[in-house]
């Protein structure tokens, strides 16, 4: 879980990208000071310094996405669900063969 100095953090990084401001360690603390909110100074810098030359709105806009991988393995599943009936039919027809085949005797008659 994040401590209050992250999320603090956090939350003005998110004010500043919401204002179109860049992202810096004096910008962090201004409003963490504004709010009242007391954390250690490396906070800020460590934040700006990981944020500088992200794309927050393309960070934000891809959190809910499943990647490249997420879409195929649904589709994958219904496929496999559409095909499974077919399969048991052909299951049914083999074994109704075989026991033609056999023609009454069994291995222990």
């Amino acid at each position: 879980m994040a401590s209050q100095s992250e999320l603090a953090c956090v939350y003005s990084a998110l004010i500043l990208h919401d204002d179109d401001v860049a992202i810096t360690a004096d910008k962090i603390q201004t409003i963490l000071k504004a709010a009242n909110v007391k954390v250690e100074p490396f906070w800020a810098g460590l934040f700006a310094r990981a944020l500088g030359n992200i794309n927050i709105g393309s960070l934000l806009s891809s959190v809910g996405t499943g990647g490249a991988g997420g879409g195929a393995a649904p589709a994958a599943g219904a496929a496999a669900a559409t095909e499974a009936p077919e399969e048991k039919e052909e299951k049914k027809e083999e074994s109704e063969e075989e026991s033609d085949d056999d023609m009454g005797f069994g291995l222990f008659d």
